[in-house]
């Protein structure tokens, strides 16, 4: 038991240490300023601009903020698409896989470009080397840079700046972190064995005589940008469970500490663009402090394990259902708060099997999105947040809500409303229509509460731009995959539009000077008032949900029924 926590504390510890640093390069990347990389990265990057016809300088307002990144998303989309449906004639196809049906063709193209790559699929068994490599990867890297630089132009639109160029800080999100980041990771999993090559499925003889058959490919530089960028989703069908994509515990921490280290990172670049150092680590606490809390609620789930098991077998022993026993109870549990709270999405055991507390605590972050939140986009959530903060204590104190010196009025609580308000109806709704239909519909395989939280979740990672799943759900139908797509495009397009546009409008306000009365948003009162208007939103939107699922299951399996 001691050693599981010892494992979490090391990781937190890291990640603690790491988050100045790579915030402070990530304001350098994004502020203009000079870089270890520059010498190398700059040559190629006014290639590809003017290739492009784009001008460094040229700034972008809203609407044509907007417009870039749904033009640019809507090409990637196609050419992924048609790219994975003439699979079979591309090279890089060892096993000689062909095309897919359209309805997972569909889903897996729009799941990864908008940032959640869920699977309704085997990769394994489904897509050739090209589609997993050119295809995806190249998805997971366009992807995550768009939502990096969406969250940067929101902050810079928060503090007074111009939005910047969509084109330049989608290329310089990828030049100048995700790729060289993903480098170093992709070695460092080499090293820790994971396989990197583009021969066939390896024959293998087993000791009873028969033949089993071990797929393999260029994992390594998937798996690393697949956690670094918040993608999430797998080489293989079973994700980071599987011993090729993280075979060991020092693959396991490695995988780790690259999904957490931007979403952490970046709330200390917004305090270096506010120049106000004392907030950014007031929010990171924040956000730290929940976070520890549901990672100690799922840890103590698992080491108690399940009551009904303990009392049939008579002795006392952790959960180790759908566990690798690579990880354990304690990793397994981390990562699965870990993974929800980033809006990752990889898996190193199987979520379907967690005790109701690591259901609730998955499906908390899911409905939240802000612990630590998506890549960019979930900064902004959190700072969505922050905003009616300011505007509801603004009310109670009867002062004018401002927010670093910049009036919040009846535009900016109408955006901010429309992010918080698309979520739960992206997922309340076609959540009800599936229950309402369970046989036609919902594929559900457990009866009851569980089966709830099956529906639900599928809904809310899709809507969160998440990627996981409770398993047990038979997702790869019509159903799933068409219903899916429409939390899928209104979870990652809709809040984009509102935050853009929140950000235009705050950018070009004129700030006011600091008064006595002006109402400090680097206070740790203010901060705790911030956590708690967080907590209430989303606790009491998605309360009737969390009652008839992992809540309800819990207290059943208390009972002893």
């Amino acid at each position: 038991m001691g050693q599981g926590f010892l494992q979490i504390g090391l990781t937190l510890c890291i990640v603690i240490a790491i988050t100045p640093l790579l915030g402070k390069y990530i304001a350098c990347v994004f502020l203009g300023e000079r870089t270890l990389l520059d010498f190398l990265m700059n040559p190629i990057e006014r290639s590809m601009f003017l290739l492009a016809g784009v001008r460094r300088k040229d700034d972008m307002r809203g609407s044509q903020y907007i417009r870039a990144v749904l033009y640019s998303n809507l090409i990637m989309g196609i050419t992924v698409y048609l790219l994975i449906y003439f699979q079979r004639l591309l090279p890089w196809n060892p096993n000689g896989f062909g095309a897919i049906t359209w309805d997972v063709l569909l889903h897996t193209t729009i799941s990864f470009v908008t940032n959640t790559d869920q699977q309704h699929y085997a990769g394994e068994t489904t897509l050739s080397y090209f589609s997993q490599v050119a295809a995806l990867g190249f998805l997971m890297f366009t992807s995550a840079a768009t939502g990096l630089a969406v969250g940067i132009a929101f902050i810079r639109g928060l503090t007074g700046r111009k939005l910047g160029n969509f084109y330049v800080d989608l290329v310089r999100g990828i030049t100048r972190i995700l790729l060289p980041i993903s480098i170093i990771g992709a070695i460092a999993l080499l090293v820790a064995g994971v396989p990197q090559t583009l021969a066939g499925t390896l024959d293998v003889r087993t000791l009873e005589g028969g033949t089993q058959y071990l797929a393999r490919g260029p994992v390594a530089s998937f798996e690393m940008i697949k956690l670094l960028g918040e993608n999430g989703g797998g080489f293989f069908g079973v994700n980071s469970a599987h011993p090729f994509e993280n075979p060991n515990g020092a693959s396991n921490l490695i995988e780790m500490i690259a999904m957490i280290s931007i979403p952490a990172a970046l709330i200390y670049t917004y305090g270096i663009f506010a120049n106000n150092i004392k907030q950014a680590w007031l929010l990171f606490w924040m956000v730290f402090a929940i976070f520890v809390v549901l990672v100690g609620v799922t840890a103590v789930g698992e080491l108690q394990g399940n009551p009904l098991v303990n009392t049939a077998f008579g002795l006392e022993q952790p959960n180790l259902e759908g566990k690798e026993v690579r990880f354990g109870w304690a990793q397994t549990a981390f990562w699965a708060v870990m993974t929800t709270a980033t809006m990752s999405g990889a898996v190193n055991g199987m979520h379907d099997s967690l005790m109701p507390q690591g259901i609730f605590s998955t499906l908390f972050n899911l409905f939240i999105q802000v612990i630590w939140g998506g890549q960019g986009t979930g900064t902004a959530y959190l700072f969505i947040y922050l905003i009616l903060t300011v505007f509801l204590t603004g009310l109670m104190a009867g002062r004018t809500p401002e927010f670093l010196g910049r009036k919040i009025e009846k535009r900016e609580i109408v955006l901010a409303s429309v992010v918080l308000l698309i979520h739960p109806i992206l997922v309340l709704i076609p959540s009800a229509i599936a229950l309402a239909y369970p046989i036609s519909l919902s594929g559900i395989s457990n009866s009851g509460y569980h089966g709830i939280s099956q529906v639900v979740y599928e809904y809310a990672s899709a809507a969160a731009n998440n990627g996981s799943g409770l398993e047990g759900l038979r997702d790869n139908t019509l159903w799933w995959n068409l219903s899916t797509l429409v939390s899928l495009i209104g979870g990652r397009y809709i809040p984009i539009i509102a935050i853009l546009l929140l950000a235009d409008g705050m950018s070009g306000k004129q700030a006011v000077p600091e008064t006595p009365g002006t109402l400090r948003t680097d206070s740790l009162v203010f901060t705790g008032i911030t956590a708690g208007v967080t907590l209430v939103l989303g606790v009491l939107t998605f309360f009737p949900v969390l009652a008839l699922g992992p809540i309800a299951e819990g207290l059943k399996l208390a009972s002893g029924s």
